[in-house]
This record gives structure tokens, C-alpha cells and sequence, in this order.
């Protein structure tokens, strides 16, 4: 069992990704996609006149400030354009792709934070009227039910909280959650970059290997959203993940290369 993480910012090659994928699924391996769509949601955001906001907790992670107009433009890309144009291309590569949102039967379910605590000029401030969490439980009965048909899920975010409410979660640390509650043998962070570089963007200063025991000192090295992979490599390795790499979706065969080893592997 393979769990895929692919983000969303610029330069990605969804072609490829589901192209490497679709073969190995074609051989016989298990695979489970989970997608994010934070550059298209911008795009869109600001095309609608709600530009983006985005927030620096007092620990250093940057993450989206989400009320309840950013949730819903959030849903239409995720959910919609960016959830239904992979499985569009997995469809046509042979592959019985469905898409779904951790929202759907709570695939993704946690606690909804409605207040985030951010620094403004050198202040920390709470802001209220966040829809944002974490994911704690997953449901694995319907994500194995829909392997066992010859289904491949492509999951996206946003999650359910406990009372049933939408919330936007780190798509990077769902697909950590979801590789440990299935046990997956790796857990694959695909991104933009070739892996964690030590002199962010220094594409030369590629760090090969990172020691499971020891995940959490190499965040000095995780520039913004990077941080967020770093510490969902860091809960998939203490939850029993065998290996999770951070790799490269610009181009070739970005699952099998990432398998192979290149870009940074966690073990």
C-alpha cells in the first residue's frame, strides 16, 4: 500500500503523476492519491475578490486563514476542479479513479478549530471565525471498501469536524494520518521541489536522507509550507510508516523516481 501526496502550487505535472501512477496500478499495486490545489485556489480567490489570507502561528507554520467565503471557493477547486480533473486523467488512463473529500462519509475527521492564533506585527493576535483543524480519526472501512471493488481514491481536503461541520486541514498531514491508519508501506510527498533543501532554493543543496528518529530537527530546514511536510513525515514515521520521501512532481515517472530514492528519504 501506497499513499501519494501531490500538492498544488506551480510547476506540478499532473499528467505525469497520474500517468505513473495508472501504470503501476496496471501492474497490480495499491495505491491511494490525495491531492491538494492551494495555487489554484489563490487564483480563484482573487478572481472572486476574496484574496487568500494567510496567517504565521507564534511556532513559525504558515497556514491558511479560512472563514466561511474562503471554505466554500476552497471546496469548489479542491472538491471540484482540481479533484475532478485527476480523476478525468486517471479515467482516461484506464484507471476506475473516484473522487472524494474527507468530508465524504468522514473519510477525514477532527476537532474544528474556530479561532487560530497569529502574529501581526510582531503581536500575537487570536482571530476568530477560522474553520480549520487537524486530522485525528480516518475511516478506513470505506477507503478499503473501495479498494477491494478495484476503485483507486483520490482524496482531497477539506475534513468533517465531530459535529459534522466542513474544515480545511493540512493535506500533507491528512495523507500522513491516512498512511498510518492503513499501515502503508510508504507515504509519498510530492511537490514542486526535488526534496528538503538545505539552502532553500538551492536545488544543489538536496538533503538525501533524513533518520527516522530525528525528523523534527530538520524543520530549520523547511521554509513556510514545507514545515507542515516536514511534520507530517515526522507523524507518519512515529505512527509505523516504514518510509516517506519528499519528492519531485515536475516531470518523468514522479512516483517511481520517489520509490527509487530520489529526493529526501525519511527511514
Amino acid at each position: 500500500m501506497i499513499v501519494v501526496k501531490v500538492g498544488g502550487s506551480a510547476g506540478i505535472d499532473y499528467d505525469a503523476v497520474c500517468a505513473d501512477i495508472a501504470a503501476r496500478w496496471a501492474a497490480g499495486e495499491k495505491l491511494i492519491l490525495v491531492h491538494g490545489g492551494s495555487g489554484e485556489t489563490n487564483r480563484v480567490a482573487e478572481a472572486l475578490g476574496h484574496p487568500p489570507k494567510f496567517v504565521t502561528s507564534p511556532s513559525g507554520y504558515t497556514s491558511r486563514f479560512t472563514d466561511r467565503q474562503t471554505l466554500e471557493i476552497f471546496e469548489m477547486v479542491y472538491c471540484g476542479k482540481m479533484n475532478k480533473g485527476i480523476v478525468e486523467r486517471l479515467q482516461r488512463l484506464g484507471v476506475n479513479a473516484v473522487g472524494l473529500s474527507g468530508l465524504d462519509g468522514r473519510i477525514f475527521e477532527g476537532r474544528h478549530k474556530d479561532s487560530v492564533r497569529a502574529v501581526e506585527n510582531g503581536k500575537v493576535k487570536v482571530l476568530r471565525g477560522d474553520h480549520t483543524g487537524t486530522v485525528e480519526k480516518v475511516n478506513t472501512g470505506l477507503i478499503e471498501l473501495l479498494l477491494g471493488a478495484g476503485y483507486l481514491p483520490v482524496l482531497t481536503p477539506p475534513a468533517s469536524s465531530y459535529e459534522g461541520v466542513a474544515i480545511n486541514v493540512d493535506g500533507d498531514r491528512a495523507a500522513a494520518a491516512l498512511a498510518v491508519a492503513l499501515k502503508a508501506d510508504a507515504l509519498l510527498l510530492l511537490s514542486n521541489v526535488p526534496g528538503l533543501l538545505r539552502a532553500y532554493p538551492d536545488e544543489s543543496s538536496l538533503i538525501r536522507e533524513i533518520p527516522a528518529n530525528d525528523v523534527e530537527s530538520y524543520l530549520e530546514f523547511a521554509q513556510d509550507r514545507m514545515k507542515k511536510k516536514v511534520l507530517g513525515a515526522a507523524e507518519a514515521v512515529q505512527g509505523g510508516v516504514r518510509r516517506v520521501i519528499f519528492g519531485d512532481a515536475r516531470a518523468g515517472q514522479p512516483v517511481t523516481a520517489a520509490l527509487d530514492g530520489a529526493g529526501t528519504v525519511v527511514q
